[in-house]
């Protein structure tokens, strides 16, 4: 009898392990599947709002129409304000890209103190509320007496997208080590022919993920935008804000559903040219 007990264990174990694996995956995929629908339903929802044929700005929609799409060629504030993000986030990244990838390098080759220091100095823009950090740059703008310009808008947007730049080439730096280039320098090539020609081809995976991540975040910023624009200054996020509230116009729909599938067809073709949802895993 005794012989028998384990035999009679061992399938009732193995069942209970498949129930509670099959529990497991169930959860998971009850749990993915909330998030999917959280993360997706506003975007649907807006796309489907900026087909309103209604006057104003409406969920459900009455009726479905594209007269909003065509009403945005009447609309030149929109355009100045939408070149004015552009240019902003052009300069911006430019800017996040070599003093990021600069300082990514220098922190990277370097074991002092310092370097911990510089790294909770640089991201803490990304842990601090917006509002907070926009104040604190215009009241720095203030005391030294500069007017608020598109110069002051590009500083402020660097401060706050360039710890993307700085994180992901880090990563990067971090997955190639120094090896290669310390057999660069071995073999007599200088710091500037081992940087273009053996650390950023092998890093520009993170630089590139980097470098749309701070484009995006300037684009699409209005928190810092805020206290650092002004009417001549004026970017397309403030200037959709203010339809909204003022008029609930159907147009900041419209304008909306423009640039979610402009940043979808972005996103495909940065997985396409450097594989974007792998290394931000890895990263």
């Amino acid at each position: 009898m005794s012989s028998l007990t384990p035999s009679l264990v061992k399938p009732q174990s193995d069942s209970l392990e498949k129930i509670d694996r099959l529990s497991f995956n169930w959860i998971m995929w009850g749990i993915a599947i909330f998030s999917l629908l959280v993360l997706t339903l506003p975007t649907l929802i807006v796309l489907v709002a900026s087909l309103n044929s209604a006057q104003t700005l409406r969920f459900p929609p009455p009726g479905l129409s594209l007269q909003w799409y065509a009403a945005l060629f009447d609309y030149p504030e929109l355009w100045t304000a939408a070149v004015t993000s552009f240019q902003t986030a052009l300069w911006t990244t430019a800017i996040c890209v070599v003093l990021g990838v600069s300082a990514s390098i220098a922190m990277a080759g370097s074991r002092a103190r310092w370097v911990s220091a510089m790294d909770a100095l640089v991201m803490s823009p990304l842990a601090l509320p917006g509002i907070a950090v926009g104040l604190g740059i215009l009241t720095f703008f203030s005391m030294i007496g500069l007017r608020l310009s598109i110069i002051t808008l590009v500083i402020s947007h660097v401060v706050i997208c360039i710890p993307y730049v700085v994180r992901t080439t880090l990563a990067s730096l971090t997955q190639l080590g120094g090896g290669l280039r310390e057999a660069s320098t071995v073999l007599g090539a200088g710091p500037v022919y081992t940087f273009f020609h053996v650390t950023l081809p092998l890093i520009k995976q993170g630089v590139i993920t980097g470098s749309f991540m701070a484009f995006l975040s300037s684009f699409d910023n209005i928190t810092v935008s805020l206290f650092l624009s002004d009417a001549r200054t004026e970017v397309l996020p403030i200037r959709m804000w203010s339809m909204i509230e003022n008029d609930l116009d159907v147009r900041a729909a419209a304008i909306s559903g423009i640039l979610i599938l402009i940043t979808a067809l972005l996103m495909i073709l940065m997985e396409r040219l450097s594989g974007l949802s792998k290394f931000l895993v890895k990263s």
